[in-house]
């Protein structure tokens, strides 16, 4: 197989994304999750709140930890979202 001159080296799907991505979002994600526990502290009545922050941190954290390719922090992850998911469904 020859290679094109305008061509890069590596296959375009293995950095779609800025090199310190990952720095961004798990901050966000942490700061949500953070949020999310303020929201649980406060009181039974900011539930619906707690539900949702700590969802989307969850999911954030979980985008991260494919990115790192981290499988203990996938499961982790992915268990706490879907318990979280069943939660909200349980909710309304």
């Amino acid at each position: 197989m020859t290679e094109h001159p305008h061509m890069p080296d590596e296959r375009p799907d293995d950095r779609w994304y800025p090199e310190n991505l990952d720095w961004y979002v798990k901050w966000a994600a942490s700061v949500l999750i953070l949020l999310s526990l303020a929201f649980r502290a406060a009181g039974p009545e900011y539930r619906p709140y707690d539900l949702f922050f700590g969802t989307v941190g969850v999911a954030l954290w979980l985008w991260v930890s494919v990115m790192w390719k981290d499988r203990a922090l996938i499961m982790l992850n992915a268990v706490s979202l879907f318990m979280l998911l069943t939660a909200i469904l349980r909710e309304w």
